[in-house]
């Protein structure tokens, strides 16, 4: 796969976002093309920049990332969105998933275990952090 991954960071919060930014762009194989704060541009900047990679956070306004994520992967199913969010139950990675998410990280994970969740994505593989694979399991789901 060729390098770098081209990624659009979506959360309303400027210090996760700016955190996120700064530390992905350590990383030769990751390129952040731009970032934003909410659902609504989200959606605009992957038409206008298509890009590989979105790590798009869920609690926004005036469109949440849910309704952001169906909408972007409808138009460009290209697009491989990885759900970022703080909330660790195992519902709100199946709610991704099922509006076309390709994979979900809760904030609590390591960094690393984000980088290798954009590298499997973007390589065309699903991946749910471990938080939530570990609760998943247990469940029997």
């Amino acid at each position: 796969m060729p390098y770098p991954i081209r990624i659009i960071l979506v959360d309303d919060h400027d210090l996760v976002r700016e955190s996120f930014k700064m530390l992905l762009e350590k990383d030769a194989r990751f390129s952040i093309i731009s970032h934003c704060n909410n659902g609504a541009e989200a959606i605009e900047l992957s038409e206008k920049l298509a890009p590989d990679v979105i790590l798009m956070d869920i609690n926004m306004s005036p469109i949440n990332g849910f309704e952001a994520t169906q909408r972007i992967t409808n138009i460009n199913p290209a697009v491989k969105v990885i759900g970022i969010s703080i909330h660790n139950s195992p519902k709100y990675a199946t709610k991704m998933i099922n509006h076309g998410a390709k994979g979900f990280v809760t904030k609590t994970s390591a960094f690393s275990e984000l980088t290798m969740a954009i590298e499997r994505v973007y390589e065309g593989e699903n991946y749910i952090c471990t938080e939530i694979r570990k609760k998943l399991q247990a469940k029997g789901e």
